[in-house]
């Protein structure tokens, strides 16, 4: 039985799709305005290896994930402006050549660490028929109203708008939207969102429709519900997302969703926990981005990064330090060692490779313990059973973990090529150790050797130079 902790109920639960042997799963996509984080691209792993381990245990599944070229303000709650339009005036391109740039960065990222990409992925563009549509049903069922020219979702309506919250943290969120929200003197309740924005939200917005309410756009929260009903139908299994996606974005999508459809959406919701630094949560507001190509030229192999964040269980906080990274590289460089010197060495134990098997979906299958996942695949390889039983076991664990173990050992055992990114980071850093003998900083060229090590590195100081090889 699938188990994982499901934010609806506040309890991990058996998993029951809909249809048997079938999900229909949902995942909040990237606002394409700015390049995603690797806290972000931490997010997209965890929900990666969601879909495989569902797969691994038999299911079928059907992903979809959304692109949002419009509509996300700078406030969740629908004041501020455009991100999209803000990333325009930011790098003087049009918001559409914005989008384009940066869904090809997220996806040159997403791909980069072993993610495999949803079946369908649909830009907010491509639904604004489906967007009208459910705003004049909505209307039409007495759940939202036009004021000052928006549209807005009436939560007084329902019954309860705080599905995902306790009785405390309902008070919390309403000092949250009393004290942080600038007042909208268009809305019934400070609670209600907007559904359709027109002119009175903007006056330059580069992306507009036409609509019964006036030229506009929509909002943020509506995509999701009206993309993922365009290709999952009425009723969805599961609805992943960051836990900074929980309110007000969830919350405004099952509101929407359950009013325009009558009944129950989504039975499952899957939050990840975020990546922190030592300054706190990950943010594009903070500056300067860490992002997975940044970590690639440093000289980090994004699938230990991955591994990095297997290590660690989906709903706790993550903190990212390079000390913690090069941690992780060192053992993932270790562990492709160790599969590169498996040989094939006769037939595969079946039994024994059914066995592990087993063991390794149990710990998929229980909320997710990736890191249990790890410790299995270290069991097998310590384990007394022939090499290749071994290596069918690293293939079979593959499909969920996807380091690409396999594929990195053969490398290694041919003599790894060494890409230019790679090189360019290996000199530079040989080039600062060098300073810093000069300098007689022996402390911090030792440093410099011991980050080199700590990536997989080694370096030897000869009568003709610095030599260095892959290890």
């Amino acid at each position: 039985m699938f188990r994982f902790y499901n934010t609806l109920s506040r309890t991990i639960e058996d998993f029951k799709p809909n249809e048997e042997g079938k999900v229909a799963m949902y995942t909040c996509g990237p606002t394409v305005y700015h390049f995603a984080h690797i806290g972000n691209i931490r997010t997209y792993i965890m929900q990666d290896a969601l879909v495989k381990s569902l797969k691994y245990a038999g299911y079928e599944v059907k992903r979809v994930m959304n692109i949002t070229d419009v509509g996300h303000l700078s406030s969740d709650a629908d004041t501020g402006e455009d991100k999209m339009v803000e990333g325009a005036k930011r790098e003087h391109k049009t918001v559409m050549e914005i989008a384009k740039f940066y869904t090809d960065a997220f996806f040159k990222d997403f791909d980069a660490v072993g993610n495999a990409r949803p079946d369908v992925i649909e830009p907010a563009t491509n639904c604004i028929p489906e967007f009208i549509h459910m705003v004049e049903t909505l209307i039409e069922k007495g759940y939202a109203y036009v004021a000052g020219g928006n549209v807005y979702f009436d939560t007084g309506k329902l019954d309860d708008y705080y599905v995902f919250s306790s009785s405390v943290e309902k008070d919390d969120l309403e000092i949250g939207v009393r004290d942080d929200v600038e007042e909208d003197v268009n809305k019934r309740n400070k609670t209600d969102f907007v559904l359709w924005f027109t002119k009175s939200k903007f006056e330059d917005q580069a992306l507009k429709w036409e609509s019964p309410w006036g030229v506009g756009y929509p909002g943020w929260h509506i995509e999701c519900s009206c993309i993922s009903m365009k290709h999952l139908g009425e009723y969805m299994d599961i609805h992943c997302g960051g836990v900074d996606n929980i309110f007000p974005h969830h919350t405004n999508e099952i509101a929407q969703s359950e009013a325009y459809l009558g009944h129950k959406w989504c039975n499952y919701w899957f939050h990840s926990n975020h990546l922190n630094d030592q300054s706190g949560k990950m943010s594009k507001s903070k500056g300067a981005i860490l992002t997975v190509s940044l970590l690639q030229e440093k000289g980090y192999d994004p699938r230990a990064y991955r591994f990095f964040c297997l290590q660690s269980h989906y709903r706790k906080p993550l903190v990212f330090s390079y000390e913690n990274l090069d941690n992780a590289v060192l053992a993932y460089n270790k562990l492709v060692k160790r599969v590169s010197e498996l040989k094939e060495d006769g037939a595969v134990d079946e039994i024994a490779k059914k066995d592990f098997e087993n063991k390794f979906c149990e710990a998929c299958s229980n909320d997710l313990n990736t890191s249990m996942a790890v410790t299995i695949l270290y069991d097998a390889l310590k384990a007394d059973i022939n090499d290749a039983t071994k290596l069918a076991l690293v293939e079979s664990f593959d499909k969920v973990l996807s380091l690409d173990l396999i594929g990195h050992a053969k490398a290694l055992g041919e003599g790894a090529s060494v890409d230019a990114d790679l090189e360019a980071y290996v000199n530079e850093a040989i080039a600062r150790r060098a300073e810093a003998k000069k300098a007689k900083d022996f402390a911090t060229a030792d440093a410099i050797r011991d980050e080199l090590k700590a990536k997989g590195i080694e370096i030897k100081d000869t009568r003709d130079g610095v030599e260095w090889h892959l290890l």
